[in-house]
């Protein structure tokens, strides 16, 4: 099957084929027919497979009839990272190029003045990540009454970096009567139940099973002998240049899990010559896009980097990839060598661990169905993956039942050793001689322990007694009162009735 079989446009299939491209990939053959249709499309397919082509060819052709209004775009593309929405508005220029769209990128990092003076003029295609849509959307810059069409791409890593509540504002803000597009790579209970709840009778497109790695990409795996930072970290980046020295590397993506240990590879790999770059979420969005365009365009053959750069960057023939630390979720290492191996290319995917690590391989190896094959690197001795679970492993379980994103990048301190190994130190475990020693000091800090206590301890019970003294008062006192003041009289007035004579026996008056 050609492009020419899709129905597309002269245009569209003339811009393809300056691309370079000709036959499409399977979820390409099969996505773009229903979305000319208008249906709404669940898309599950590996990383790699050309799942943005899937829906901006047809876009393409939709969009082509009709004219976009100030502030309301007409479409509308959600993307997880800054990088691969640009890329996604790259797209969008080649293959779009003989047509007369407009778009906007609105991603963070980049001026807001001149992003909001794109939508002024109207804009066909509106390519944003979720926070700065929203911020825009509540400064009153951005109208989404006349969306037509929305597409949800990499869903599993919005979820992955806690982006689903404001995915879920936005949708509630364009009309249900549009056409969505929903894309993941991995299909977990949590995207099932948000394409229940986005989409209406789709179309669900599945091309490969999920989180399964490209049979284009040979890996390996190559346990160093020490565990712990300092020590595992250092013999990790012996073995890093001895495998570099070893490949054939033309160029290479270097993964590690948190943002300061990409600083530290990727200064060590200049100071022993090598042409590195480094790329995590804590850079600047203006120099993330500069090194990124360096690695592109070959000025920099290693770019050492976090996992912003794992989900849908597409580079053109990339020979390597190695995962400095492994990944603590396992679809983040499908994700990873999914880098490379792409359009039926070959690549190569190495990975370097510590025994310690030996659960979350065993989780790899159990989402991908096979077990990685162990390198052999010439000077270096390998050893074995150990099963025990210390403080890592437990981050680790905790971060899988509660999602995390973006909170990878700080890493785990599993490298501190497992605290269950520790002796316990407690009362019964001591010697004899040291609850001797123990117990005199604990007999002269009781009385003074008692002695700092008790007024807390008494002061509740002598408020107590003083309120009742002072209620009781009182009334004492007016009982002596009575008992102790005499009888006063009437005084001057008299009664009438007291006054009157009374006779006596004898008859006289008195």
């Amino acid at each position: 099957m050609n492009f020419s079989d899709l129905g597309l446009s002269d245009e569209v299939l003339r811009a393809v084929g300056d691309a370079g491209y000709t036959t499409p990939t399977p979820i390409q053959a099969e996505a773009i027919p229903y979305v000319q249709m208008g249906r709404d499309i669940l898309g599950c397919a590996q990383t790699g497979t050309g799942k943005t082509a899937s829906f901006t060819l047809p876009m393409i052709d939709i969009l082509s009839a009709g004219r976009a209004k100030a502030r309301m775009p007409r479409s509308l593309i959600l993307e997880p990272t800054r990088e691969l929405a640009a890329q996604v508005a790259d797209n969008f220029d080649v293959y779009g190029k003989y047509t007369r769209l407009n778009k906007c990128l609105i991603i963070g990092g980049s001026s807001m003045g001149d992003q909001i003076k794109l939508l002024d003029r109207g804009v066909d295609v509106l390519i944003a990540t979720p926070g700065r849509l929203l911020d825009v959307f509540e400064r009153g810059h951005l109208l989404m009454n006349d969306v037509k069409t929305l597409v949800i791409d990499e869903a599993d890593r919005m979820l992955d970096m806690g982006f689903i509540p404001d995915v879920e504002k936005i949708v509630s803000l364009i009309s249900p009567m549009r056409q969505t597009l929903f894309f993941s790579a991995t299909m977990p209970p949590e995207i099932r139940r948000l394409a229940d709840k986005f989409l209406m009778n789709p179309k669900e497109i599945t091309v490969a099973p999920p989180s399964t790695p490209a049979k284009t990409v040979t890996q390996g795996l190559f346990v160093v002998p020490h565990s712990g930072s300092a020590a595992g970290h250092k013999e990790k980046r012996v073995a890093l240049r001895a495998l570099i020295a070893q490949e054939e590397v033309r160029n290479a993506l270097i993964f590690c899990n948190r943002k300061r240990d990409v600083g530290v590879l990727c200064r060590s790999l200049q100071r022993h010559g090598y042409s590195a770059g480094q790329l995590h979420g804590d850079m600047a969005q203006p120099a993330r896009m500069e090194t990124l365009q360096k690695f592109k365009n070959n000025e920099i053959s290693l770019l050492v980097c976090s996992d912003v750069a794992a989900r849908g960057l597409d580079i053109q023939d990339l020979s390597h990839v190695f995962n400095f630390d492994v990944p603590t979720h396992a679809e983040d290492y499908v994700h990873r060598i999914g880098r490379t191996g792409r359009a039926g290319r070959e690549g190569r995917a190495f990975t370097l661990a510590v025994p310690e690590e030996g659960k979350y391989i065993n989780f790899i190896e159990k989402l991908i169905g096979l077990e990685i094959p162990r390198l052999d690197i010439h000077g270096l001795e390998a050893t074995e993956l150990s099963q025990g679970s210390g403080r890592r492993g437990r981050r680790g379980d905790r971060d899988r039942k509660g999602g995390r994103d973006g909170r990878r990048d700080r890493g785990d301190r599993g490298d501190r050793g497992d605290r269950g190994d520790r002796p316990r130190r407690d009362a019964d475990a001591a010697p004899r001689e040291d609850r001797e020693d123990r117990e005199p000091k604990d007999s002269r800090e009781k009385p003074a322990r008692e002695a700092r206590e008790r007024p807390a301890r008494e002061k509740p019970a002598r408020d107590k007694q003083e309120s009742r003294r002072r209620d009781d008062r009182p009334r004492d006192r007016d009982r002596d009162r009575e008992s102790d003041t005499p009888v006063v009289g009437m005084g001057d007035h008299v009664p009438a009735f007291l006054m009157r004579p009374v006779k006596r026996e004898g008859g006289n008056d008195k």
